[in-house]
């Protein structure tokens, strides 16, 4: 009995021997990494002990966008972002892998959408972006990494000139759109998407302004009137004649004259006028009127018009 418990005493104190030594390691290891200088961020060393230049991802590059800003009181923390993680700063022995961060915003992350945002809307929620959870992105799961490179020194969706394939990873029919005939100079780099939509608010379509026409008439102020005569499509939609993503008609439209016009006006807007192509060989006005001919000859203040004649004509947009 005396062996026995001998025995048992010798090995509770190995226990607490090896335990204290596991123990007093991982102490030393938060110690060394507490210790090491930051390289980027206020107390980086915790991270960049592992994560430094010779990553395939740019983790350091953040030192050179407005993350990596030291001077300005508000740049975040390694931390701040991605949560304490100790147990992937400090690889438990008893695992095969490193566990992830707290919050990982990779591609592969099992961390979800609404506690990645977060970290981003901790400090992003204003001006354009503070109705994001009301908006169609944030409704279908879109997290802010979807879209942009918070590590990168350049985001490409920050930049009219490369923002527009990171929005056709998803839009693709807006990028076939884009690639017609008559078309937003998109493609030149004189526009970008947020030219015209706000991806973080919550107003139709995301756009900039409240309404189509608003957000039109931002460029297109000449459309905007007020007219002595105005045309109602005008006031009402862009969009009821218009293809704002492009077309392979003129003037973004989404058919071509007269038979744009004559889905609103019918042939009773001229009397002798057929409202559709003539069936066989003819040589009548009646049925000629309308064939390789565009309303805009004609009338060709389409948008409004200013006309003062004293007839009763004078409010059709004519010249």
């Amino acid at each position: 009995m005396r062996h026995s418990g001998n025995r048992l005493v010798a090995v509770l104190q190995g226990l607490v021997l090896a335990f204290g030594v596991c123990t007093l390691a991982q102490a030393q290891q938060q110690k060394a990494a507490a210790a090491r200088p930051d390289m980027v961020l206020k107390a980086d060393g915790k991270c960049t002990r592992c994560h430094d230049e010779t990553e395939d991802y740019p983790v350091l590059s953040i030192g050179k966008t407005k993350h990596g800003t030291l001077a300005d009181g508000r740049t975040p923390t390694c931390t701040s972002c991605h949560g304490e993680s100790d147990t992937h700063a400090n690889k438990p022995e008893n695992v095969k892998e490193r566990p992830a961060p707290d919050r990982a915003f990779s591609k592969n992350s099992k961390t979800p959408w609404a506690a990645r945002n977060e970290a981003c809307l901790t400090c992003h929620q204003s001006s354009n972006r503070m109705n994001w959870q009301s908006s169609v992105h944030a409704s279908r799961d879109v997290s802010c990494t979807s879209c942009h490179k918070v590590h990168a020194a350049h985001d490409p969706v920050r930049d009219k000139l490369t923002q527009t394939n990171t929005c056709f990873t998803c839009h693709k029919e807006q990028r076939n759109q884009m690639v017609r005939f008559s078309h937003h100079p998109v493609a030149e780099g004189k526009m970008g998407c947020s030219s015209c939509h706000n991806v973080h608010g919550d107003n139709p379509k995301q756009l900039v302004k409240h309404s189509v026409t608003e957000t039109c008439f931002t460029c297109h102020m000449e459309k905007r009137g007020p007219f002595l005569h105005n045309h109602q499509p005008v006031q009402e939609n862009c969009a009821l004649c218009h293809n704002p993503h492009g077309s392979n008609i003129a003037n973004l439209l989404l058919q071509r004259p007269p038979f744009l016009c004559q889905e609103c006006h019918s042939h009773t807007s001229h009397p002798s006028q057929a409202s559709g192509l003539p069936t066989g060989r003819t040589s009548s006005t009646s049925a000629l009127g309308s064939v390789a001919r565009g309303c805009p000859n004609c009338h060709i203040n389409i948008h409004g018009g200013n006309s003062m004649l004293n007839n009763a004509t004078a409010g059709r947009f004519r010249r």
